[in-house]
């Protein structure tokens, strides 16, 4: 079992920054991969950026290439989103998710535990 609880949400004018974290419990947190997806009002949930367990490998969707950082801290049990130049569109619900069985994935269904998700609006 593994336990995750995002937090760092909020509101945000276009342009500014904000960094999410996600805090683990439950089975080693060095011993599996982590990512980022996220739901806007009237939109399937997609995905955002993974890491591997070490932290050395990182993978991010087109959309938020440059401009978000995924980043992990084996010590803490806690991985990171930091989101710069954030625009309206990234507006939604971001959630962070264990994937325990892949080095990395960006499907939805190859992720085996969830938090419950903290708002990110980004107002224009």
């Amino acid at each position: 079992q593994v336990q995750l609880v995002e937090s760092g949400g909020g509101l945000v004018q276009a342009g500014g920054s904000l960094r999410l974290s996600c805090a683990a419990s439950g089975r080693t947190f060095s011993s599996y991969a982590m990512g980022w997806f996220r739901q806007a009002p009237g939109n399937e949930r997609e995905f955002v950026a993974a890491i591997s367990w070490s932290g050395g490998n990182t993978y991010y969707a087109d959309s938020v290439k440059g401009r978000f950082t995924i980043s992990r801290d084996n010590a803490k049990n806690t991985v990171y989103l930091q989101m710069n130049s954030l625009k309206p569109e990234d507006t939604a619900v971001y959630y962070c998710a264990a994937d325990l069985r892949h080095v990395y994935s960006r499907r939805e269904n190859e992720y085996d535990y969830w938090g419950q998700g903290t708002q990110v609006t980004v107002s224009s």
